[in-house]
């Protein structure tokens, strides 16, 4: 029996649960058949499962729950029970934009490349137009763009992933597992199509003011930073340079953390010094981006670093 096109992973942990059943649905209205497409719901652990309101989907959905572990751990657990050709990570309160999706669908089944590269979308709808680059490799693409952090962003083959998985317990796993998913494959479609609408909760990790968390997301973002710049050193030319500029990018965000999540100009001192001695500041002397280069001269010296931490906007619940 031949596998099905894509395996669809909803994680989900204690979201509203019309959000979750919406999620299903913007994947069930796709022109994929019930035998090209496996939706499978992992259930981190939740105050109150789910499962009764999936129900009426009967043989549609997957479910299995566990024990709370983390994102990490859930997106693991639907790896390891995805059938398909193609994977798609999807939070349970995000949604597949229907006309967008259906583009990148296409790109997979008539040009069967290793990875899908879509954008996001803050809107339930999204343009008609729709440009997708010429197949590239995922290094040449990481040389010479700025990539999306998120995995929920790209479709891709279970063949490139191999053995690859997300680091366990830790904040901010997207950001070590995307570039190194990318860094697996020769054959990317990059697309303009907006297929995933991404909902900012205020309730969420990112948005917490508990200051345990806020630490541990800035100790685990820092983590990563190392583990990537070591992976990097040991890579071909071509590869080393593309973690590279992700590196530095994610640099300049780590600092821009420190200074948006903290407001302690004492702790961002403090992390300039470790960073330097990671060998991650200062940031490399490349022109990636305007807005990379204006931080860079900024971040650079004490008195710029003063300045970004007037004009770094405060977070939502400072204002």
């Amino acid at each position: 029996m031949e596998k099905p096109l894509i395996s669809f992973i909803i994680t989900y942990y204690n979201q509203p649960l019309d959000m979750l059943l919406e999620c299903i649905d913007s994947i069930i209205v796709l022109t994929l058949t019930s035998d090209e497409r496996e939706i499978i719901v992992v259930d981190d652990g939740s105050d109150e499962s789910p499962v009764n309101a999936l129900m009426t989907f009967g043989d549609e959905i997957t479910y299995v729950r566990q024990k709370n572990q983390g994102l990490s751990e859930a997106r693991n657990r639907g790896i390891q029970m995805a059938s398909s050709q193609y994977l798609q990570f999807i939070d349970a309160d995000d949604t597949l934009n229907l006309e967008a999706y259906e583009h990148c669908i296409q790109i997979a089944k008539t040009q069967k490349p290793e990875m899908v590269v879509f954008d996001f979308s803050s809107t339930q709808t999204s343009s008609a137009e729709y440009k997708a680059q010429p197949a590239q490799s995922g290094s040449h693409y990481m040389r010479h763009n700025n990539i999306h952090g998120s995995a929920c962003g790209y479709l891709f083959s279970r063949s490139v992933l191999g053995d690859m998985r997300f680091t366990p317990g830790i904040y901010h796993e997207d950001e070590e597992f995307t570039p190194m998913l990318l860094l697996r494959a020769e054959n990317v479609i990059v697309t303009s199509a907006q297929a995933y609408y991404y909902q900012q909760r205020p309730d969420s990790i990112t948005n917490s003011r508990d200051t345990n968390i806020i630490q541990k997301r800035l100790s685990d973002f820092k983590g990563i930073l190392r583990r990537l710049h070591i992976a990097a050193d040991r890579m071909p030319i071509d590869d080393k340079t593309a973690l590279q500029r992700r590196v530095a990018q994610l640099t300049m965000d780590y600092i821009y953390q420190v200074i948006r999540l903290t407001r302690s100009r004492k702790q961002l001192e403090s992390e300039i010094q470790e960073l330097t001695r990671l060998s991650l500041f200062p940031l490399p002397n490349q022109a990636y981006t305007t807005k990379y280069t204006w931080f860079r001269r900024m971040s650079a010296t004490s008195v710029g670093r003063a300045l970004l931490m007037r004009i770094i906007p405060l977070t939502h619940k400072e204002r």
